[in-house]
């Protein structure tokens, strides 16, 4: 391949060399444009930013086929003055800058005088403004190369009206691939334009669309009397959303996160940054099941940090690692500490100290989520299922004095309700125990639970507790039968008892204590062969079997039975002279001669180059070199991808079924292994996905969603998709905005239940793929654990053309290499053609 591109670029190698000339300014002014507006996006903010700066209180964007054929400004700023008509529309004319190092000072959107001019190259823009200081307005029309070509007088209110008609239309492609995914576009638009909402206080904005000759439908709004950031947001989501918000409370960072990142103490300097804003509560169900609510500026300009917003969900994962959160953040910093000129949308901005600012983010976050985690929020009681103030009883007001008592009550009637159980139980199950008993058994008790809890060795527990039961001050008289002996004088309530109070209560720990055990001193050590296979001279002490055994005397315990195992061992160690320990060991060495040639060294590595040239000169041919690693799964999915079609799974051969499992097969000089049930469930799982519908239980009350204007107009373009999900809703076009939309009907199947955190998902997912039949992650959930249960399971034995069945599935489905869990359906096992028989 490298050949032939070299061949077929020599001849122009041969050509004399061309000469350097400049490009003509109409293609350098195209090529700009075309950097500097990118998208939909790109072409409203630029617009916005420009009647912002222009110190507008009210702006109203018009969208005509969302965007596709004509975006409309207007605001009510200060206007364009009559000398700069001229300029308004020239490549890098501005007004806020005079020279470079104006650009650390600067505080306005847009400095670089681009918009107006990539926009001329773009589309067809005209102007329609007039100056406070001017008795009529001015409507301009202007060409592709930002020059006038039309101007007349219009009677208009203060401000400034830019129109913009059939939005790249001079560069085809792209055109053609912007009305291709016009509604993805609009979508990304609406995000930028959020953002705008949230942070700039003071200022209405309003987006309207208009499909064909329908009326104008709101997009997104702001109020516009809102003095601060949180009122923006209830006012762009709903007051509902700030239910779940928690204000940012910013701490300087802790040493642990120092040392995470590096930071030293000088490196921490107060009041660098200030951050404020808001972030949802880490309770589950408060976040998000996306990202699509998560707004970040640096000195009030919206940008996308990237390692600001990994650090903000990471710390939210560590607290509900299933949901995201909703995040309005406004990091201030001093402007010279910033570089805002590093791309043309200027969504990339550099900082100084960005570690000293994730190492504040974290250590806040952190200490901000974990004050809150099992804390329940009192005030949710007064608001219901859709955030509207309840009707409260005179119940629910009762002073805390008397719930305090009430609980305190409770806890005392369950308390004692246990011990009533507890100690029932106990009578039920041993004979009752009397005063005297419990008299008698408490220093015995004591020294037994030292003996567990505190005694290194069993020999001086077991001694100290005969000890102790020898010194009760009350004595034992041996019975003189069994009628004789009363109850709370038997072996049960005396040892029994204090044992299974401390819950030993097993037959095996009352076998372990011997009457040997009991009697022997503390200095004789005890034969563990003997505790463990007691003689029958030495019964054990079986629990309530055997009545009480009296005291030892002194002179058993003075003159102990000599054990013959530790005589032996004295006897052993005696014989054992002290000088023979330290004698060196003399050991024999053998000498062996090696017979070493250099001529025959350098022909065994000649040997071994040759062979592991053949070697890689065979490795050169195979199609396959993943291994059979979970390490490295995807590079042999890649591999499988790029040499196995669909239409090959068809043609393999079965060669048989290895270990229940596995379907190895043969496609030409390649083996493969196949996990059959992996495979059987993505088909499945596939089949289910595609063909199930879900059926909807219908509500009693037709239930509020308060979505976004956007996100209710993804859903009506996309209505037919949730009804295949189990949704079914109705729409009231006079409704206000975030109230046009309700549900009557959810999907419910067996005991999988969902709900609007599953509708916002799906908004999400057609927002980027509008019209593409998409389920959420929980009906997929669903979907692979009802296809897991139906598939073919590890054990079954195949035979063939059920083998071969599974093998053919497996280029019908679209992604076979993967099992709806993640776990691979096959591999590459061997190459025939590299085994040497």
């Amino acid at each position: 391949m490298t050949a032939r591109l070299y061949c077929a670029m020599e001849p122009a190698c041969t050509d004399p060399a061309k000469a350097i000339k400049p490009i003509d300014r109409k293609s350098v002014h195209q090529i700009c444009s075309g950097q500097v507006v990118l998208s939909l996006a790109t072409a409203v903010k630029e617009l916005l930013e420009n009647s912002i700066d222009a110190g507008a209180t009210s702006i109203e964007i018009k969208l005509k086929e969302y965007g596709a054929e004509l975006i409309e400004v207007s605001d009510n700023g200060c206007g364009v003055e009559e000398h700069n008509f001229q300029g308004l529309t020239l490549k890098h004319h501005t007004s806020k800058l005079q020279d470079f190092s104006d650009l650390v000072s600067v505080e306005t959107f847009g400095f670089r005088g681009e918009a107006l001019s990539s926009l001329c190259a773009l589309s067809d823009l005209s102007i329609f403004t007039c100056h406070k200081s001017a008795n009529v307005g001015t409507r301009l029309v202007f060409d592709q190369n930002g020059k006038i070509v039309q101007k007349s007088p219009l009677p208009r209110q203060q401000g400034t009206t830019v129109s913009v008609q059939q939005l790249f239309y001079t560069l085809p492609v792209r055109h053609k691939e912007f009305l291709r995914n016009t509604k993805k576009e609009f979508a990304k638009m609406v995000q930028v334009l959020q953002a705008y909402c949230i942070i700039s206080t003071g200022v209405r904005i309003n987006c309207t669309n208009q499909v064909g000759q329908g009326k104008r439908t709101p997009v997104v709004c702001s109020s516009g009397t809102s003095s601060n950031v949180k009122e923006n947001i209830g006012a762009v989501f709903g007051q509902k959303q700030l239910q779940t918000l928690i204000p940012f409370v910013q701490l300087p960072p802790s040493e642990s996160v120092c040392e995470e990142y590096g930071l030293t103490p000088a490196d921490v300097v107060d009041g660098f940054y200030n951050i404020t804003g808001y972030i949802s509560r880490c309770d589950h169900g408060a976040g998000r099941s996306t990202t699509d609510r998560q707004f970040y500026f640096i000195n009030q300009r919206p940008c996308d940090p990237a390692k600001v917003i990994k650090i903000v969900n990471e710390v939210y994962h560590s607290y509900n690692r299933h949901q995201y959160p909703l995040v309005v953040l406004n990091i201030c910093v001093n402007s010279e500490c910033v570089d805002i000129n590093v791309t043309p949308d200027k969504r990339q901005i550099l900082l100084q100290e960005e570690k000293l600012l994730l190492a504040i983010l974290k250590t806040s976050l952190t200490s901000m989520f974990s004050s809150g985690v099992n804390k329940l929020h009192v005030n949710q009681q007064l608001t219901d299922v859709t955030g509207n103030i309840r009707k409260v009883s005179a119940e629910d007001f009762e002073s805390p004095k008397t719930q305090q008592f009430n609980l305190s009550e409770r806890g005392a009637l369950a308390v004692s309700k246990l011990r009533e159980a507890f100690s029932s139980s106990q009578r039920s199950m041993g004979s009752p125990v009397t005063a005297k008993t419990e008299r008698i058994q408490a220093p015995a008790q004591r020294k037994l639970q030292a003996f567990f809890s505190a005694s290194p060795k069993l020999q001086t527990g077991m001694s100290r507790t005969a000890a102790d039961l020898s010194d009760v001050k009350e004595p034992v008289k041996p019975p003189q039968s069994s009628e004789d002996v009363p109850e709370s004088d038997s072996g049960k309530g005396a040892i029994s008892t204090s044992v299974s109070d401390l819950g030993f209560s097993t037959p095996e720990l009352s076998c372990c204590i011997s009457s040997d055990c009991m009697t022997r001193s503390p200095e004789t050590p005890i034969n563990t062969e003997e505790a463990e296979s007691p003689a029958a001279s030495d019964p054990p002490y079986v629990e309530a079997e055997t009545p009480s055994r009296p005291p030892e005397t002194d002179a058993a315990d003075d003159n102990p039975a000599p054990n013959p195992k530790r005589l032996k061992m004295e006897r052993l160690v005696k014989n054992v002279e002290a000088d023979s320990v330290d004698e060196p060991v003399n050991v024999r060495k053998k000498t062996v001669p090696l017979n070493f040639s250099m001529c025959r060294l350098i022909k065994q590595m000649e040997k071994l180059k040759r062979q592991r040239q053949q070697k890689e000169e065979s490795e050169m041919f195979r199609r396959f070199r993943a291994k059979i690693s979970p390490g490295e799964n995807q590079a042999a999915e890649a591999e499988l991808r790029k040499e196995i079609s669909k239409d090959m799974f068809s043609s393999m051969d079965v060669i048989g079924q290895f270990n229940l499992g596995f379907i190895i097969t043969k496609l030409e000089s390649d083996l493969f292994i196949i996990d059959q049930h992996a495979t059987d469930e993505k088909y499945n799982f596939e089949m289910l996905q595609q063909n199930t519908v879900l059926q909807g239980q219908r509500l009693i009350m037709p239930q509020k969603l308060n979505l976004t204007a956007v996100n209710e107009t993804v859903l009506m373009d996309n209505i037919e998709i949730f009804k295949k999900n189990g949704f079914d809703f109705i729409f009231d076009e006079d409704a206000p905005v975030m109230e046009r939309v309700k549900l009557v009907s959810l999907p419910t199947s067996k005991n999988w239940t969902f709900g609007q955190q599953d509708i916002e998902e799906l908004i999400f997912m057609l927002s980027d793929s509008p019209g593409v039949m998409c389920r959420p992650s929980r009906v997929r959930q669903m979907f692979a654990s009802r296809a897991c249960r139906k598939s073919v399971m590890i054990g079954t034995a195949l035979k063939t053309h059920e083998m071969k069945k599974l093998v053919t599935h497996m280029g019908e489905i679209e992604q076979p290499w993967n099992c709806p869990h993640g776990r691979p359906t096959m591999r590459h096992l061997a190459s025939l053609d590299m085994i040497d028989f």
